[in-house]
């Protein structure tokens, strides 16, 4: 019995083990409640959540959502004709039905909805006689050869080509601006928060399903933030079954390492209680599951897989030292619960960093996450030693345990030269070598998004592959960025102001990235040019104020309804990161260098003034993030093992691992974003654990005067299985991830494959090397 296993019990052993009843009866009730709130969970997730509230952007377009229609949450529904063009009766009537079947959805703004057969969609031509205009599709229409020929002729003159209507006439789009919440139909005073899978599922039902099938000329594309999340959350039940796959993977693995069935079955369903725990008390606490907060779950379970395995590792040698169980359980319950609690804390504080991210479903990750480790703490760390103590392990796994600790270990032996005076230098400076090339390659690491469309999904997914219908076929793509101009009131309509509106627009144009931009400036120059026989020399804008009052009354939407805010549309290219990155630089020194009292350009709203906010909030948080992370963890080090030498010895592998992680998404194409900047916290969060229990052991055996190779060969005799085992069970695990149909998940799975397995290898390798230059043994000695 070592030196560590000889110390008296402490209060909270006594506490747990001789109340042994008690602590299992607490954990029944708590599990009979936890459980019950559990089953409601639901997958839950909002556009607010996704978006970061507190960054002046967003701000911004929350302060005149109202004066914004058709530029928040928005879907697009692109009908196609497979053969001809829009111009037959039955494509019209499709189209109108359609056009209906939207309307009645719940959650659409039905007054900012958009298409061919609304209303406010209308043509104006200039005649002899002034002004001539109406609606694009008049009431006289009746789909014969003669209206159809009116219909051509008025989407001509109305300016909806590439807008509304495709630039080959095969297709046209339906707008559809939605609410985040609305009236109950049955109780008016309920508002009823718009459920993003239930109105995919009617998008894909009532509309696509429902009218290709009906009209088989017709091929229907859908896009926007609502349909490509309900897609993300349908994704789930795919990782759902991952994460059935993943505790078969464990359970066969857990088997094989612990040669006992029994112990087998308490640890993983020990660890199972543990996320079940944690999914009630999300539900508890008012939260859900997103498709970002999905992964949780499963880090609970890797967590909680990780210290059962210790846990009946120690067991396990305990037992080979005494045949009673109680006493085998509570030996090692003495030797692993301050390791175990210092890494769990240091889990838990690791994830709490990420609460310095302003973006609503991180920090609901960060709660989730923090929750689970929280959990872990008193299902694996408490409950599973005693319900090993009532159960005990198999004879098969004690004879496994003592004939382990007996005999030689070639294996073991040859892995201990990591912490010879020769080998550990060649360690080193293979680290830095890594570490250079990681930071050199690490440069080219992006914020933000690296491809076109839904990036989250994968590219030959529907909902990219309608995007890219999309993108193909209309002049103004889904990426836009909106400046809003700000005035006194009626003072949108000045010559000043409109000029100044001209101005931004010819800037932005002309700036790369960019496809088009449009604004009231737009309608006035065309109705003044109109108001003057057509002559191109009147395409400008007149300084008589009666004239611009005339022409911007045609721009209606391209004005709030006191004349005080009008918006800029810039259609961009795509949303890549360095698209946006330089589209709204140019805007951002436009607004600074023509703002003045009177008038002020403010950024930003649509999509890619959003995308624009996430990416600037995650640049400056991201550094924050992993100083705080580290700086967090290293206190748990330095707190529990009062020693600068030790907390490096632990960090150092784990600062490696983010070089060489932010390399590889670097190579890999992954940009930093919502989805993958988590993986920076979670990776270093789950890492330190091999590090803490591997330097506790070997702490354990210098203090007993153990050269530091012999004390290195004796903790991987007694850890080193359980941490090596662990890394590839918890990689294997999440590797599952890799065939996830949600291209992030799939992203997220891989990166922690290999955060996993290098933060493994990291404590292996390079640990002893790093106490081979910074421990001195012969202070520990002294200290113990």
């Amino acid at each position: 019995m070592t030196k560590h296993q000889q110390k008296p019990a402490s209060f909270l052993e006594r506490l747990i083990f001789n109340n042994r009843p008690a602590v299992i009866l607490v954990c029944l009730l708590i599990s009979v409640f936890l459980f019950y709130q559990a089953a409601q969970v639901r997958p839950s997730t909002s556009f607010e959540k996704m978006i970061p509230l507190g960054h002046p952007y967003i701000q911004n377009m929350l302060q005149h959502r109202d004066d914004l229609a058709n530029l928040g949450n928005t879907v697009r529904i692109s009908v196609a004709a497979k053969d001809g063009d829009i111009f037959s009766k039955d494509y019209m009537e499709t189209l109108r039905q359609i056009h209906d079947e939207v309307f009645y959805i719940q959650g659409v703004d039905r007054s900012n909805m958009k298409s061919l057969w609304s209303p406010s969609v209308r043509w104006t031509e200039v005649t002899e006689q002034g002004f001539a205009g109406g609606e694009v599709i008049p009431q006289t229409y009746d789909g014969s050869p003669e209206s159809l020929d009116d219909l051509r002729s008025n989407i001509l003159k109305s300016g909806q080509v590439g807008r509304l209507v495709a630039n080959d006439f095969r297709s046209s789009i339906i707008d559809v601006p939605l609410m985040e919440s609305y009236s109950d139909p049955e109780d008016r005073s309920k508002q009823i928060k718009l459920d993003y899978q239930k109105f995919s599922h009617e998008l894909e039902e009532k509309i696509r399903d429902k009218y290709e099938a009906q009209n088989p000329n017709v091929e229907i594309h859908i896009i926007g933030f609502a349909k490509k999340v309900g897609d993300l959350i349908d994704g789930l039940v795919g990782v759902a079954l991952f994460f059935f796959v993943a505790i078969g993977i464990t359970l066969a693995l857990l088997l094989w390492f612990t040669r006992c069935f029994k112990s087998t079955i308490a640890v993983v369903v020990t660890t199972l209680i543990a996320v079940a725990w944690q999914l009630g008390l999300l539900h508890t606490l008012g939260f859900g599951l997103d498709p970002y907060s999905m992964l949780v779950p499963f880090l609970v379970f890797a967590i909680g897989i990780s210290h059962g395995v210790q846990k009946i590792n120690g067991i396990a040698m305990a037992s080979g030292e005494t045949d009673d169980p109680l006493a085998a359980a509570r030996m090692a319950f003495r030797q692993l619960f301050i390791p175990g609690m210092v890494a769990l804390a240091s889990d838990a504080v690791g994830f709490v960093t990420l609460l310095l991210i302003d973006i609503g479903v991180i920090r609901e990750l960060a709660i989730g996450a923090s929750l689970g480790v929280a959990v872990i703490i008193l299902t694996n760390l408490i409950l599973l030693p005693v319900a090993i103590s009532y159960m005990g392990i198999s004879q098969r796994a004690v004879k496994q345990a003592r004939d382990e600790a007996a005999r030689n270990h070639p294996f073991w032996r040859l892995l201990s030269n990591f912490a010879n005076p020769i080998v550990a230098p060649i360690s080193i400076v293979i680290a830095l070598l890594a570490v250079g090339g990681g930071l050199w390659y690490g440069q080219n690491l992006k914020i933000g998004d690296l491809d076109q469309g839904a990036p989250e999904l994968h590219p030959d997914s529907r909902y990219n592959l309608d995007n890219d219908f999309v993108i193909s076929n209309y002049s103004t793509s889904s990426d836009v960025l909106v400046v809003m101009v700000k005035t006194a009131p009626e003072g949108c309509a000045h010559y000043d102001t409109l000029a100044a509106m001209d101005e931004l627009m010819w800037k932005m144009e002309n700036t790369e990235g960019v496809q088009s931009a449009v604004s009231m400036v737009t309608v006035a120059r065309q109705s003044i040019k109109g108001m003057n026989e057509g002559s191109l020399k009147w395409e400008t804008l007149s300084r008589n104020q009666f004239v611009l009052n005339s022409s911007i009354a045609r721009a209606e939407g391209m004005y709030n309804s006191d004349c005080s805010l009008a918006p800029v549309l810039v259609f961009l290219n795509d949303h890549k990161a360095e698209t946006l990155e330089h589209v709204v630089s140019a805007a951002r020194e436009f607004a600074e260098e023509n703002n003045r009292e009177g008038l002020e350009f403010v950024l930003a709203a649509g999509n890619a003034g959003i995308e624009a906010a996430t990416n600037e909030v995650i640049a400056a948080s991201e550094t924050t993030m992993l100083i705080a992370v580290y700086a967090a963890v290293s206190f748990m080090c330095l707190l529990t093992f009062r020693s600068v030498a030790a907390t490096l010895c632990i960090i150092l592998p784990l600062v490696l691992t983010s070089i060489l992680g932010n390399a590889l998404m670097a190579f890999m194409g992954i940009g930093v974003k919502v989805a993958t900047l988590p993986v920076i916290a979670l990776g270093v969060g789950i890492g330190v654990d091999y590090g803490i229990y591997i330097y506790s052991r070997l702490e354990s055996y210098l203090r007993q005067g153990m050269t530091l190779q012999d004390a290195y060969y004796e903790t991987l005799k007694s850890t080193g299985k359980a941490v090596i085992f662990t890394g590839i069970c918890l990689a294997i695990g999440v590797f599952t991830w890799v065939f996830s149909a949600i291209k992030f998940q799939a992203d997220m799975g891989l990166m922690l494959t290999f955060m996993f397995l290098w933060n493994m290898v990291g404590a292996i390798w390079l640990l002893p090397a790093l106490a081979r230059f910074l421990i001195k043994p012969e202070k520990l000695r002294q200290k113990a």
